[in-house]
C-alpha cells in the first residue's frame, strides 16, 4: 500500500493534471481539498513553503510541489503502470520541451488575452492563435499527441481542451476555431470523453465563477 497525499483544488489545472496522472496509474491516494481561493492554510505553507500553491503531493512522508515535477516524479516512481512518457529519447525530450511551451509562452499568452484590453489584448490573442497553430502542427495525423493513448503531454496541455473555452468566455475574446484547428478539435473531443477525464472535471459554472472571480480580482487591484 502506497502512501500517497494529494493538496490541491479539483478547479485547477493543475492540480487536475496530477489527479488524471496518479488515475492512469491507478495509484490510491487521498485528496485533501485547499481553499482555492486563500494560500495560507498552514498545511500547504509547510509543505510549499516557496511558492504556497497547489498542487502538493505528499509520498511516505516527502513532499513535492509543482505540477511538472510532480508528473515526472509520479512516472519514475511508478514507471511500469501504464507509462506515461515515450520510450523513445527524442520523443521525450520533444514532450518536455512542448510541455514548457505550454505553460510558459502559452500560458502567458493566454493570461495576457485574458485580463487586458485593447492594443495589448490583442498582442495576447494573437500570441494565443500562433500558439494554437503551433499545436495543431503538433497533433496530426494522431489520436494524442501521446499517440493511440494519453501521455504525459496530453496531460500537460489538456487544461485547453476544458478550461480554455471558459478563458474565452470569461476573458471576451475567441481563439480557438474548429475550421482553423480541426486536429486539436478532434483531440479535444478525444480527450474530454475519456471517462478517467471527464468523471473528475469540474462544473463550467465552478469554473467559470472561479475565472470571473480571478477577473474581479485584477479589475480591484488595478483600480487601488
Amino acid at each position: 500500500m502506497e502512501d500517497v497525499k494529494l493538496l490541491g483544488t479539483k478547479e485547477s489545472i493543475f492540480t487536475q493534471r496530477v489527479i488524471w496522472a496518479l488515475k492512469l496509474k491507478g495509484i490510491c491516494y487521498e485528496f485533501i481539498e485547499q481553499d482555492f481561493s486563500s494560500r495560507s492554510s498552514p498545511l500547504l505553507v509547510k509543505l510549499n513553503p516557496v511558492y504556497n500553491k497547489v498542487p502538493v503531493i505528499v509520498h511516505d512522508g516527502k513532499s513535492l510541489a509543482e505540477s511538472l515535477v510532480i508528473l515526472e516524479y509520479i512516472e519514475e516512481t511508478w514507471p511500469l503502470i501504464n507509462p506515461l512518457f515515450p520510450l523513445d529519447p527524442f520523443q521525450r525530450a520533444s514532450a518536455r520541451f512542448w510541455a514548457r511551451f505550454v505553460d510558459g509562452k502559452f500560458y502567458e499568452a493566454a493570461k495576457k488575452a485574458f485580463f487586458t484590453s485593447g492594443e495589448t489584448k490583442a498582442e495576447g490573442v494573437e500570441s494565443v492563435v500562433e500558439g494554437l497553430h503551433l499545436l495543431e502542427g503538433q497533433i496530426i495525423g494522431k489520436k494524442f499527441f501521446g499517440g493511440e493513448k494519453i501521455g504525459y503531454l496530453d496531460i500537460i496541455i489538456g487544461w485547453i481542451a476544458y478550461w480554455f473555452q471558459y478563458i474565452e468566455e470569461i476573458g471576451e475574446f475567441k481563439a480557438m476555431d474548429s475550421t482553423k484547428y480541426p486536429c486539436l478539435h478532434a483531440w479535444i473531443n478525444n480527450f474530454i470523453q475519456l471517462p478517467i477525464i471527464k468523471q473528475s472535471l469540474p462544473t463550467p459554472d465552478v469554473v467559470k465563477s472561479v475565472f470571473r472571480g480571478f477577473k474581479d480580482a485584477a479589475a480591484l487591484a488595478d483600480a487601488n
